[in-house]
């Protein structure tokens, strides 16, 4: 992902330019590649109006939900040069860039959804978001958002772990997911969310991976009807904020848009819930087939992954699993 080399040179004259000027009145874009009403987009309007109303009007809010503004990698390089100035961002493709927060991003790293709440919501993950801020990213990390557990929904069932074998599942573009699928048995391929659907119609892929609201929402399910319970990845997801347009802020806001990000967090988590049972159900009356899996074998089958990429997080795996 060298993309953030020329935008960071593109944007290091604006950083000294605008380094601690204040503007009297702010418009502020945020972006997420989730449709209208879902819970990550309604948490993150919610928190744009608390701060409207906290600044008494001078930090203002414009929503681009479903994507509008491009893929998750274009959003980042607009904000990393300040066009776009808040989103919500998959791990996936924070990874390359700043290695430690894949150790989220290994497979069956959290014991189960509580677990995850648990880290994040602990030293562990404020260590992690000061990872990402204090990067070379670009990016202020202010909070996490619950993307859910995901798990594996094929056009032909997956009952064990053998029926994976040769399928084509659609990943996200981080080289570790591509080799837990090829490790799982499939063949992991990578491409944007946006264009999963079309790839499912024509048989591009046999399959993908990701959480019930998303199965739902995308329409996925149309060409996907069987949706097995892996659960091999639980990723939180960081709301970041444009470095550009952070230092534009003056401390009381920082502190401000801190805390309304951290209100987020815990409305995310609430309407996360509520939307994933209310997603499943749908689901089910659509005709997608739950099928509950020994995950064991799919956890044996990882242990390579976490091997080659674990070693550099030594340390932070030892804090995660002191979480109790």
């Amino acid at each position: 992902m060298n993309f953030k080399r020329t935008l960071l040179a593109a944007a290091l004259p604006l950083m000294f330019t605008f380094a601690g000027a204040a503007q009297a009145e702010m418009k502020l874009k945020f972006a997420d590649i989730h449709p209208a009403g879902y819970p990550t987009v309604v948490a993150e309007e919610n928190m744009g109006k608390a701060l409207t109303k906290e600044t008494n009007g001078e930090l203002t809010f414009q929503y681009f939900p479903g994507g509008v503004l491009g893929s998750e990698k274009e959003v980042i390089e607009q904000m990393q040069v300040g066009a776009v100035q808040l989103s919500r961002v998959s791990l996936g493709i924070v990874g390359p860039v700043v290695p430690d927060v894949n150790v989220f991003n290994m497979p069956f790293i959290f014991r189960d959804q509580q677990h995850m709440r648990n880290v994040i919501d602990g030293p562990v993950g404020d260590e992690i978001l000061g990872k990402i801020t204090n990067s070379e990213f670009g990016l202020v990390a202010l909070a996490w958002m619950d993307g859910g557990t995901r798990n594996i929904y094929t056009k032909k069932p997956v009952r064990k772990l053998e029926d994976l074998k040769g399928m084509k599942i659609r990943v996200q573009g981080n080289p570790m997911f591509i080799d837990m699928m090829n490790a799982m048995g499939g063949n992991g391929i990578a491409m944007d969310t946006g264009e999963i659907f079309s790839a499912l119609q024509t048989g591009v892929i046999d399959g993908a991976e990701n959480n019930p609201p998303t199965l739902l929402e995308h329409n996925h399910f149309q060409n996907a009807k069987f949706y097995s319970l892996t659960g091999h990845l639980i990723l939180p997801e960081p709301i970041v904020m444009s470095k550009i347009t952070w230092e534009k802020l003056t401390p009381d806001q920082q502190e401000m848009v801190k805390k309304a990000a951290k209100a987020a967090q815990a409305e995310e988590r609430v309407l996360w819930d509520k939307k994933s049972a209310a997603s499943e159900e749908k689901l089910k009356a659509a005709g997608v087939e739950f099928i509950t899996v020994d995950k064991k074998p799919f956890y044996d089958a990882t242990a390579s992954v976490r091997e080659k990429y674990g070693a550099p997080y030594a340390d932070l795996i030892k804090k995660i699993e002191a979480v109790q």
